[in-house]
């Protein structure tokens, strides 16, 4: 009876010993998972450090020689056109009646900027500024009447060729004195400075300046 009694208390202590042992076990398995862990994540951290891509803002600007030339190509760029018509007329005496030669002109001015006018050095950049000089606003085409529209609106008696230039000189210098007027240049050369100006602030430059060098204007 006291043997059987001797067995099952050494049964216990043996099964609280295992569960023991089963604990420690089990807390050093934790132990050793959560360390596992803390070092594979401090690891792939580091890694990635070292394998981040890192992207690099340049704010230089730079225009390029192939945008200067390509706007020197450009040649002849037109800002504003006026279109006018001129009536002239001149009168012959005769004696026994007058000769009359009346005739409606049509013309079409083109005022712009020649860019094969441009001087060495006319583009000077700083930063996101920049600075254009150009050449002034000018009459691009000086063949500005369109004769296929001119009209001899009376005519009686007979007129030679040299009567016919006579009188297209007249209209001619007539027009191109009336149109040629500092309000039009000036606002052809308002319309050239904003074209200019946004073309540059398209390539980034935030400050722009214009500069006509007025001596070349067709007086």
């Amino acid at each position: 009876m006291e043997r059987n009694r001797n067995r099952k208390w050494k049964g216990i202590q043996t099964l609280f010993l295992m569960k023991g042992l089963m604990s420690r076990v089990a807390l050093t398995a934790g132990i050793i998972t959560v360390l596992a862990i803390v070092f594979i994540t401090v690891w792939t951290v580091r890694s990635c450090s070292k394998d981040r891509i890192e992207t690099v803002v340049n704010d230089t600007i730079n225009i390029t020689q192939a945008h200067i030339t390509a706007m020197k190509e450009i040649g002849e760029w037109e800002f504003l056109t006026v279109t006018d018509e001129e009536m002239a007329d001149t009168t012959r005496r005769g004696f026994f009646s007058d000769d009359h030669l009346i005739r409606i002109y049509y013309g079409r001015l083109r005022l712009g900027i020649n860019m094969h006018k441009v001087k060495p050095h006319w583009i000077t950049a700083t930063g996101d500024s920049i600075t254009m000089h150009l050449p002034d606003v000018e009459l691009l085409d000086e063949d500005f009447i369109d004769e296929a529209k001119t009209q001899s609106f009376f005519e009686s008696g007979k007129w030679t060729d040299a009567d016919r230039e006579a009188l297209y000189m007249r209209a001619y210098t007539s027009m191109r004195k009336r149109c040629l007027t500092k309000e039009n240049i000036e606002n052809a050369r308002e319309n050239a400075e904003q074209q200019f100006t946004k073309m540059m602030k398209a390539l980034g430059y935030k400050k722009v300046g214009i500069v006509f060098s007025q001596d070349q204007t067709n007086k």
